[in-house]
C-alpha cells in the first residue's frame, strides 16, 4: 500500500473510543490543527463540538430572556414578540452575510492566504456595519410607527416603544456578533466563536433581571431593561471579537488596511452574501404560508403548531452547529485543492447529524405528550402540539442530512444552489402540498405537519442528488 493511500485511510478513520473525551476537551479549549490534513472524523468533531455548544447557549439565552420579561405582563411579552418579528429581517441579513464571510474566509485559509483571509473578514465587517447603520437610521426613530403597523394596541406601543427603539438602534451588535463569529468559524477557530457567544449571553442573562427589576444599583427599566442588557451583553462580545481579530494571535489578523474598501473582495462578499440572504429569507418566510393555512382551522391548532415548532427549532439549533462545521471543512479543503476530502467531510458530518437528530426524534416520539403538557394545559391545544412534534420528527433523519449538504454548498461558495432548492422545496412544493393535504384531502392541521415532514425529506433527496454531481467542487470564490 502506498504512503498516500495509508494517509487517506487514516484521514477517514473514526475516532477511537479511548480518544473521544480527549478530543472533546481539546475541541472546547480550541486547537491549532490543520483542517485540511487532520483525520476527517476528528476534524469534524473539533469544529462541530464548539459550534453545537455555541448554538446551545443561544437557545438558553432565548428562553431566559423571555422568562424574565414574562414577569412584567402580557404587554411586555407582546412588545418583545413584535420586535423580534421585525428583527427577523436583521437576523436574516446577518445570517446571509455570515454565509458569505464563512465561505470566503474558509477558502482563503485553505489556500494559506492569510492576507486574503484578513481582507475578506475586513470587507465583510465593513458591509455589515453599512447594513446595520442603515437599519438604525431608518428604523429606530420610527419604532412606535412600526409597532402600530405590526398591529400593536396602544398600551403595547406606550410600554414598548423605547424597547423597540433600543433594539433597532443597537442592531449592529446583532449583525457584528453573527458576522465576526462566522469569520472565526470559517477560519477554523470555532472554540473562539463559542467563547465569544458564551461571554455575551452570560452578561445578557445576568444583566437582564438587574435592569428589568432594578436589582441593587441598577435602575428599574422594565421591558426596556431587557433591551439595554441585550445590547450591553452583545456589544461587549463584539468588543471581545474585535480585540481577538486585532491582536493577530489566531488564524485571522485584521488590520486597519483590511477595512479600507477593496472592490474585488467586496464584490465577492456581496455576491455570496446577497444570495445567502435570499436563501435564508425563502426558508424563514415559508413558515408564514404554513401559518396562514393553519389559521383557517382556529386558534387551538395555530397555538399547538406554534408551541410545537418552537420546540422543534430549539432542538434543531445544535444540528446547525454540525452543518456549519461541514461548511468550514468544505471551504478550507477546496482552498487546499482537496475536493475529495471535502466530500468525505460532508458525509461524515451528515452521519453525525443524523445520529444527533435521530436521537432527538425518538425523544419527541416518546415524550411528545409530556412536552406539550409542560407548555400548555389547554386540552384543545395539546393534541395539535403532540401531533406536530411526532409527525415532524419523523423527517429528522432526512433533514439532518439535508441540512449538512445545503451548508456544504454554501461553504463551497455555491450559494445559489441551496437558494433554488429552498425556493422549490419550501415555496413551490411544501406550501401547495400543505394546502392540498389540510384542505382538499380533509386532514386538517395534521396535513400541514405531514407536509413539513415530506418537505424535510424532499430537501435531503434533492440536495444529495445535486451534491453528488460534484459541480460545487469547481466553484471559484
Amino acid at each position: 500500500m502506498m504512503p498516500s493511500e495509508q494517509s487517506e485511510i487514516a484521514a477517514a478513520a473514526p475516532i477511537a473510543p479511548a480518544g473521544i473525551w480527549a478530543t472533546l476537551r481539546e475541541a472546547i479549549r480550541g486547537s491549532r490543527i490543520d483542517y485540511t490534513t487532520a483525520p476527517v472524523g476528528r476534524a469534524v468533531v473539533m469544529l462541530a463540538v464548539p459550534m453545537v455548544m455555541e448554538m446551545a447557549m443561544e437557545s438558553i439565552f432565548a428562553v431566559a430572556d423571555v422568562f424574565w420579561v414574562a414577569h412584567l405582563g402580557a404587554a411586555a411579552v407582546a412588545t418583545v414578540g413584535l420586535t423580534e418579528s421585525m428583527l427577523t429581517i436583521i437576523y436574516t441579513a446577518a445570517m446571509g452575510l455570515s454565509i458569505g464571510a464563512t465561505a470566503l474566509v474558509a477558502r482563503r485559509v485553505g489556500e494559506h492566504d492569510r492576507d486574503g483571509a484578513a481582507r475578506a473578514a475586513g470587507q465583510s465587517i465593513v458591509l455589515g456595519l453599512i447594513v446595520a447603520a442603515a437599519v438604525a437610521v431608518l428604523a429606530a426613530p420610527r419604532a412606535a410607527t412600526l409597532l402600530a403597523v405590526m398591529g400593536a394596541p396602544e398600551d403595547v406601543i406606550r410600554t414598548g416603544r423605547v424597547f423597540t427603539r433600543t433594539m433597532l438602534g443597537g442592531n449592529a451588535t446583532i449583525v457584528m456578533l453573527f458576522l465576526i463569529n462566522a469569520v472565526f468559524r470559517g477560519s477554523g477557530d470555532a472554540a473562539v466563536a463559542m467563547r465569544v457567544l458564551w461571554f455575551g449571553n452570560f452578561l445578557n442573562i445576568v444583566l437582564g433581571p438587574c435592569f428589568i427589576f432594578g436589582l441593587g444599583p441598577f435602575p428599574e427599566l422594565g421591558v426596556t431593561g431587557a433591551a439595554v442588557a441585550t445590547n450591553i451583553g452583545r456589544g461587549s462580545a463584539v468588543i471581545y471579537q474585535l480585540t481577538i481579530l486585532a491582536r493577530g494571535r489566531d488564524r485571522v489578523h485584521v488590520r486597519w488596511r483590511d477595512l479600507r474598501f477593496h472592490l474585488p473582495t467586496m464584490r465577492t462578499v456581496l455576491r455570496l452574501s446577497g444570495s445567502g440572504t435570499i436563501q435564508i429569507l425563502i426558508g424563514t418566510t415559508s413558515y408564514i404560508g404554513l401559518v396562514r393555512i393553519l389559521s383557517t382551522f382556529g386558534a387551538a391548532s395555530l397555538a399547538g403548531y406554534t408551541i410545537g415548532i418552537r420546540v422543534i427549532i430549539f432542538a434543531l439549533l445544535p444540528a446547525f452547529g454540525i452543518s456549519n462545521a461541514a461548511a468550514t471543512m468544505v471551504g478550507q479543503n477546496l482552498g487546499a485543492g482537496r475536493p475529495d476530502r471535502a466530500e468525505r467531510a460532508v458525509w461524515t458530518a451528515a452521519l453525525y447529524n443524523m445520529i444527533l437528530l435521530g436521537a432527538v426524534g425518538v425523544v419527541f416520539l416518546i415524550t411528545a405528550r409530556l412536552i406539550a403538557a409542560a407548555f400548555t394545559s389547554d386540552p384543545n391545544v395539546q393534541p395539535y402540539t403532540i401531533s406536530c412534534l411526532r409527525i415532524v420528527s419523523l423527517g429528522f433523519l432526512f433533514y439532518a442530512c439535508g441540512m449538512v449538504v445545503t451548508q456544504a454548498f454554501n461553504g463551497a461558495g455555491d450559494t445559489w444552489t441551496p437558494t433554488l432548492i429552498n425556493l422549490f422545496v419550501f415555496w413551490l412544493f411544501e406550501i401547495p402540498l400543505a394546502w392540498l393535504l389540510a384542505v382538499q384531502a380533509g386532514m386538517g392541521p395534521r396535513g400541514v405537519f405531514v407536509a413539513l415532514t415530506i418537505a424535510y425529506s424532499a430537501l435531503a433527496v434533492v440536495s444529495v442528488a445535486l451534491f453528488r454531481r460534484g459541480r460545487w467542487k469547481a466553484e471559484r470564490v
